[in-house]
């Protein structure tokens, strides 16, 4: 129990700085090369972030855990929105990109949707794996047609001085991604341990210590960005975060290894993180920016759902 809480605290530390690293590449980076923050943040940031998930829920999925695995996206999805979110925009309130609030958030409803719909089944199956990995490859081509700044011309001789740098700002990256994925690593291992020694079941483990765990890169990358001032990097890290685990990861293991979902989920946890993304969506049309109090909504949302989690896993919903 010792070592694992020593392995927690070290976890911690290597996400901190992993993050600071990954924001202050990403957004050299894009001024570098002439692309927007916010694709950096829905592409870069995000896949990097999004990788203890799909680690996670592939090795899960391939040890038969598909409670985990599942629960793992579920409750990552919405720890992105309610925790991330949240603590970043309580720290810092974060205006909303226009272009996002048109494209990518709606994207991300929709599949959160379809997630939901090919899973009503009770079970996610290859032609689901490849639907959503059709929709991943979309959103990336998407992704790489917008990237180009329109204001590009205005910082031309910023960019000049930049470009010298540019490996630099790869290597932080890369050194970022590694101390994200390591530092995520110990985390999920050692609460995993530690849950079990008190006898927490599997889905439950999945839907919130493993969800927090595997979602620690996205907090404290957005925290971390938003602190800056980097609210592209900050919102679009979430945004597309959310969409990577959905359509890569979910699709992934889906292609690759078809796996049973408990229906019940289909009862309080699907419809959760449908609803926080759809309230995120109508919050960032209406408002343009999430300010504080809905920081501290969105906070609260998420206290509220692992509560919830807890007694339906508790209530007879077994592992």
């Amino acid at each position: 129990m010792l070592t694992n809480a020593i392995l927690l605290i070290v976890g911690v530390f290597l996400l901190y700085f992993g993050s600071e690293w990954m924001v202050r590449g990403s957004s050299s980076l894009a001024l570098s090369m002439l692309v927007r923050p916010i694709i950096i943040g829905l592409t870069v940031v995000a896949f990097a972030t999004s990788a203890p998930e799909l680690l996670v829920s592939i090795i899960a999925a391939f040890k038969g855990s598909s409670g985990v695995s599942i629960g793992n996206i579920l409750g990552s999805n919405v720890a992105n929105i309610g925790l991330v979110l949240g603590l970043s925009a309580i720290t810092r309130p974060l205006s909303i990109d226009r272009n996002l609030i048109k494209r990518e958030l709606p994207y991300m409803a929709v599949v959160s949707a379809l997630f939901w719909i090919f899973s009503a089944d009770g079970h996610i199956g290859r032609m689901d794996g490849l639907i959503l990995l059709i929709a991943f490859i979309s959103f990336m081509i998407w992704s790489v047609v917008t990237a180009k700044d329109k204001n590009a011309g205005a910082i031309e001789h910023e960019v000049i001085k930049e470009k010298k740098g540019i490996l630099i700002y790869i290597l932080m990256i890369i050194s970022g991604m590694s101390g994200l994925l390591v530092g995520a690593n110990l985390v999920v291992r050692s609460a995993i341990y530690i849950a079990r020694e008190f006898g927490i079941s599997e889905l439950f483990i999945g839907l919130s210590i493993v969800a927090v765990g595997t979602s620690l890169p996205e907090l404290a990358t957005s925290v971390v960005a938003g602190i800056k001032g980097e609210h592209d990097i900050s919102v679009g890290n979430v945004v597309g975060s959310n969409i990577f685990n959905i359509c890569l990861v979910i699709g992934a293991v889906g292609l690759l290894n078809p796996m049973g979902v408990d229906k019940r989920l289909n009862i309080f946890e699907f419809p959760a993180m449908l609803l926080l993304s759809l309230v995120l969506f109508v919050v960032s049309v209406l408002k343009k920016r999430l300010g504080r109090f809905v920081g501290i909504l969105f906070a609260l949302s998420y206290v509220l759902y692992v509560v919830g989690s807890y007694l339906m896993s508790v209530g007879g919903r077994g592992s």
